[in-house]
């Protein structure tokens, strides 16, 4: 583990006020999810991805799903009122967020796009997810993540 150097999310978690935990490691944006879990000594159920969509009126829309699991595009369109929704482009995520792939945080983002957090996060009294930079996560309540995300709890595995 390396020196604690604090990101944008950590920043506005500290301004909010919201208590967190940093973790960080050697960073390495081809590590997956499970890799990342097995680095934290965490349960891959508790180890949340950040993934970016599009639905098919152009709007934009955000899946905290499990590392070990896989997004349901139907359910997510269901869950965004969508007809279909479909994974961004890899080089459009920094643009669109300001994260970069393997670094993307549900919280922060340039812009609020509605978010949707898998329910199986409300099984855990902590979750871990993206610190907004490749090789840092943070470890917070799932209340407090939906509630700085302004999410939604749904089923979208």
């Amino acid at each position: 583990m390396k020196k604690e150097e604090k990101t944008n999310v950590m920043r506005l978690l500290d301004g909010k006020k919201i208590p967190y935990e940093s973790h960080s490691y050697e960073p390495d944006a081809t590590l997956s999810g499970e890799e990342i879990a097995g680095i934290l000594g965490e349960d891959p159920a508790k180890v949340f991805k950040t993934l970016v969509t599009q639905g098919k009126s152009g709007q934009y829309y955000v899946f905290v799903v499990p590392v070990g699991a896989e997004l349901d595009l139907k359910k997510a369109a269901k869950a965004s009122g969508e007809k279909a929704v479909s994974m961004i482009k890899q080089k459009e995520l920094l643009p669109l967020t300001g994260y970069v792939h393997g670094g993307c945080s549900p919280v922060g983002m340039k812009k609020q796009f509605k978010t949707f957090i898998h329910n199986s996060a409300a099984a855990f009294d902590r979750i871990f997810v993206s610190a907004g930079k490749v090789g840092y996560q943070i470890e917070l309540a799932p209340a407090d993540l939906i509630e700085v995300s302004a999410s939604v709890v749904e089923d979208i595995v």
